[in-house]
C-alpha cells in the first residue's frame, strides 16, 4: 500500500541514542596530568547548560576509571551538610538512577543501581538502545568513548570546548582510528568563553 511504512520504522525512529558528553581543554585533553577536571570553566552558566543535558538522560554510561571517581566522590555529597542544593540535586539523581559500567575488568560493583557489562559492548549498547526511556549518555570516560567510536555505537556528541590550554592530561581523540563525519546540530557561547557544541553522525 503506497505510504506504508517499513516493518521496524517505528520502533527505529523511537530508539534511544547514545550520547558522548565530555569537557575538552582547546588542545583537546578530557583530564589534566591527574586525571582532574578542575580546569574547566564550570561556573554558573556552565552548570545549567550541563544540566539541561542531564535532564535528557535515562542512564549513565561510565568506562571504570570514570565509574570509581563517581562513586568515590557523589554518595559522599548525600550526607554533607556543606553541599549546595544543586550538588545535593544530583547526588540524588546520579544515585537512584540506574548506571552501566563497560569493563573487563571489573566484576562487581557496590554503588546502587549499577550494572557492570564486561563483554559484547555492541550488542549490550544495541539492546539497551531499543529499551523505552531517555538517552543513555557516557559522561567522560575518554577511553570507552573510543572503544564505542570504533564500533560506531555513537549517535550523537555533546561537548564543552573550555579557553585554556593544558599542554598534557588525558587526550580525547588520540587512539581514533577511524574517520567519522558529523553535522552541528547547535552552537553554544556562553560567556566565560566556553563553546558548548552539539553534533550527530552525518
Amino acid at each position: 500500500m503506497p505510504g506504508t511504512l517499513p516493518a521496524g520504522y517505528n520502533t527505529l525512529i523511537n530508539m534511544r541514542k547514545l550520547v558522548l558528553f565530555m569537557h575538552l581543554s582547546l588542545d583537546g585533553f578530557a583530564a589534566d596530568a591527574n586525571g582532574g577536571l578542575n580546569w574547566a570553566s564550570y561556573d554558573e552558566e556552565l552548570m545549567r547548560y550541563a544540566g539541561d543535558i542531564v535532564a535528557t538522560v535515562g542512564s549513565p554510561v561510565y568506562g571504570r576509571v570514570t565509574y570509581e571517581l563517581m562513586a568515590g566522590y557523589w554518595p559522599s555529597v548525600l550526607n554533607d551538610p556543606n553541599a549546595d542544593a544543586h550538588s545535593k540535586a544530583h547526588a540524588q539523581w546520579v544515585d537512584g538512577v540506574t548506571k552501566y559500567v563497560f569493563s573487563r575488568t571489573m566484576k562487581k560493583a557496590d554503588w546502587n543501581n549499577t550494572i557492570v557489562i564486561n563483554d559484547n559492548i555492541a550488542g549490550a549498547i544495541n539492546e539497551l538502545k531499543q529499551q523505552p526511556g531517555k538517552d543513555l549518555v557516557i559522561f567522560g570516560s575518554p577511553t570507552l568513548a573510543h572503544s564505542f567510536m570504533e564500533l560506531d555505537l555513537i549517535d550523537e556528541y555533546q561537548l564543552t570546548i573550555n579557553p585554556v590550554l593544558l599542554g598534557s592530561g588525558k587526550p580525547a581523540w588520540d587512539l581514533i582510528k577511524s574517520k567519522t563525519n558529523l553535522k552541528l546540530l547547535k552552537g553554544t557561547i556562553l560567556k566565560s568563553g566556553v563553546l558548548g557544541l552539539h553534533y550527530a553522525k552525518a
